[in-house]
């Protein structure tokens, strides 16, 4: 069951891939990181937290449904 939901802002990313390397949900996609999934669970949440922690423009927030 999902618990935290991912905002993320495309137009402020950089594309630098810094969550990429942090976290499998991240992706390069067109020149553009994306989330594979905005929806996730406890277990998932600790290395997105890390993706979002090395964003340097803070592009990804998470929040707690």
């Amino acid at each position: 069951m999902s618990k935290f939901k991912i905002k993320f802002n495309r137009e402020a990313c950089i594309s630098c891939s810094a969550c990429v390397s942090m976290c499998d949900n991240w992706v390069l996609e067109g020149g553009k990181v994306n989330p594979k999934k905005t929806e996730i669970s406890d277990k998932e949440l600790k290395a997105n937290k890390e993706a979002q922690d090395v964003c340097p423009v803070q592009a990804i927030k998470i929040e707690a449904k």
